[in-house]
């Protein structure tokens, strides 16, 4: 099994930054995918940004130029940096990994408003 433990949420106003960070733990693969997903309410998950453990990345439409992912290997990490927050980007945020076994985080609430 993998677990995963996401943090760094919260409030922030439009145009501000945030940095979620997710930490996975357990029967890690050399070989896998990790990244972010979000839900709005009354909307389906959607990919964010993921990245490959070759470093190959892949973000939403919505977000690039805004939001960063990297990972970082030594600790079974990965991070999403979240600039120019709009209110549309309002959503729980949920660590996906993705390997020889998959897993979901918790969930992360982000809110962006005034």
């Amino acid at each position: 099994q993998v677990q995963l433990v996401e943090s760094g949420g919260g409030l922030v106003q439009p145009g501000g930054s945030l940095r979620l960070s997710c930490a996975a733990s357990g029967s890690i693969s050399r070989i896998n995918v990790m990244g972010w997903h979000r839900q709005a309410p009354g909307k389906q998950r959607e990919l964010v940004a993921q990245i490959s453990s070759g470093g190959a990345t892949n973000y939403a439409d919505s977000v690039k130029g805004r939001f960063t992912i990297s990972r970082d290997d030594a600790k079974n990490s990965v991070f999403l940096e979240m600039n120019s927050l709009k209110p549309e980007d309002t959503a729980v945020y949920y660590c996906r990994y993705n390997g020889y076994r998959q897993a979901w985080g918790q969930g992360t609430q982000v809110t962006v408003s005034s």
